[in-house]
């Protein structure tokens, strides 16, 4: 398994399918949410994955500054269901925070996660400061991340 971040004009065709298709199983089939997943911002962001022998284990999407937030966001959070119960969505998590913590130099990372991994993300260091809300008739909470001592 190898670990890529790319741009989207570096992913390859294959690549890009792949994503695309690994989301909308999950985000779309999976949790019965009928959305438009290809939103625009794919084309700015950077793209983490974790690719098996052709598969994409694992993915998320960062954001820059202003895009979703006025900090940085990570967003399309997806392990592949046959990679489940891995931990690699604390790698991926992980590999994300450490991204932008090193790439960008932000201290400061909110997201918009779903209710039931409310403890996932708070074991990451996020911190919940919303309310719950609805997205796309999914319980959500927003969440801050700061990196220690800032």
């Amino acid at each position: 398994m190898n670990w890529h971040i790319k741009r989207f004009n570096d992913l390859s065709n294959e690549e890009l399918y792949r994503i695309l298709q690994l989301r909308n199983q999950v985000f779309i089939i999976e949790q019965n949410c009928p959305y438009l997943d290809c939103d625009e911002k794919d084309f700015n962001a950077h793209h983490l994955f974790l690719e098996d022998e052709g598969q994409i284990a694992a993915y998320a999407r960062i954001l820059g500054k202003g895009v979703n937030y006025e900090e940085m966001c990570i967003s399309r959070v997806v392990v592949n269901p046959i990679y489940r119960r891995q931990k690699l969505g604390v790698q991926l998590m992980t590999q994300a925070i450490n991204f932008i913590e090193n790439h960008f130099k932000e201290t400061s990372i909110r997201i918009s996660g779903q209710a039931y991994l409310l403890d996932f993300y708070q074991d990451l260091g996020f911190k919940r400061v919303s309310d719950e809300y609805l997205e796309d008739n999914i319980p959500h909470f927003e969440f801050l991340y700061k990196k220690r001592g800032c």
